[in-house]
């Protein structure tokens, strides 16, 4: 694809909330299939830890900037973003879309009790919306492609996974067109917010990019060590990436 921003040996789709919304929906009409990948600065970290997580985001169809440090680090880098695309605003966009067209969805992940909390409070915020089919995320790798059947059957056009990087990510990559889905879309740790697991930061907090803070101190046994490492790490590699390209102001060598 053309067009497409290079950050950290990773190609990213500079696209804007309404043109990822009308890519999908493109996507549905037209037949074709597309698989979506978000990424932020934990995840390009961790993708440098494991090439299976890189392979699987590079060869997702698009390549999102879901966190606000990896639109600003695009911007340092003399590869610009229009915009923060995050994961769980497009969710909620695709599901609006999905309800107003009549597009089916399949909801696969998280806990089982968790999956049906959030079932039932996407009922109640989006009455219309035609549910195919869901599964919670707990299942053995040899279970995939039965899963990925059982999507298939389903009918579903839209398939958002719940599920955690990589296992999201690699489900994907393997059995994304054996689901038969139009999109694929790798959500995280969204149906928990959506069930009232756990609290979305406030949108004061997303603007300064503090999303990771808030849900830190949510959790801080559990996340506060890995988010405080990966965003070190991802300072790091910005200002390396900083340094390598900024020409050299420096005097020809000169022997003594």
């Amino acid at each position: 694809m053309s067009g497409r921003r290079t950050l950290f040996g990773v190609e990213l789709d500079p696209l804007t909330m309404d043109e990822t919304v009308e890519r999908c929906l493109d996507a549905v009409r037209d037949g074709g299939q597309l698989e979506i990948g978000v990424v932020n600065a934990a995840k390009l970290v961790n993708m440098r830890r494991d090439p299976r997580l890189a392979e699987a985001v590079s060869g997702c169809d698009l390549v999102l900037a879901d966190g606000q440090a990896v639109v600003w680090a695009g911007r340092v880098l003399r590869a610009p973003l229009p915009e923060r695309v995050a994961g769980i605003d497009l969710f909620l966009r695709l599901l609006a879309e999905a309800e107003a067209s009549g597009i089916s969805v399949y909801f696969l992940g998280a806990r089982q009790e968790v999956l049906e909390r959030m079932l039932l409070r996407v009922a109640d915020r989006f009455p219309g919306l035609k549910v195919a089919g869901s599964r919670n995320g707990y299942f053995e790798d040899r279970e995939q492609e039965a899963v990925a059947d059982g999507i298939a059957r389903s009918g579903a056009r839209l398939l958002f996974l719940g599920m955690t990087s990589p296992k999201k990510e690699i489900f994907t990559a393997a059995h994304g067109p054996r689901t038969g889905a139009r999109v694929v879309h790798g959500v995280g740790g969204s149906f928990d917010i959506l069930a009232g697991v756990t609290k979305r930061a406030p949108e004061s907090w997303q603007r300064w990019g503090l999303e990771w803070l808030y849900r830190a101190l949510q959790e801080p046994r559990r996340l506060g060590r890995r988010y405080l490492t990966t965003n070190v790490s991802f300072l790091l590699m910005t200002a390396r990436e900083l340094i390598r390209l900024t020409p050299s102001t420096a005097p020809a060598n000169r022997s003594h």
